[in-house]
């Protein structure tokens, strides 16, 4: 999500060089996001029953050059259905 122009979209991931700080976007996602636009990167995860039981959500606040300022762990609840 950008924040800048208010553009939803969604796209794949591929992996960059750790502790880069660096997003880029290819293809159609690239004409939505412009360098120094802010974005909401949000991710999905599929979890098997045990999985889903223990499951920690993150957030990650990011500051000046993509750095993580604050890691935020949420608590493992919530009803699993079979």
């Amino acid at each position: 999500m950008n924040n800048n122009n208010g553009a939803r979209l969604e796209t794949y991931v591929i992996a960059g060089p750790r502790g880069s700080g660096i997003i880029c976007l290819n293809g159609a996602a690239a004409r939505l996001v412009q360098p120094g636009d802010i974005v909401i990167i949000i991710s999905y995860v599929m979890l098997d029953k045990d999985e889903a039981e223990v499951y920690r959500p993150r957030v990650a606040v990011m500051g000046e050059g993509n750095r993580i300022e604050e890691m935020l762990v949420g608590e493992a609840h919530g009803a699993v259905k079979p």
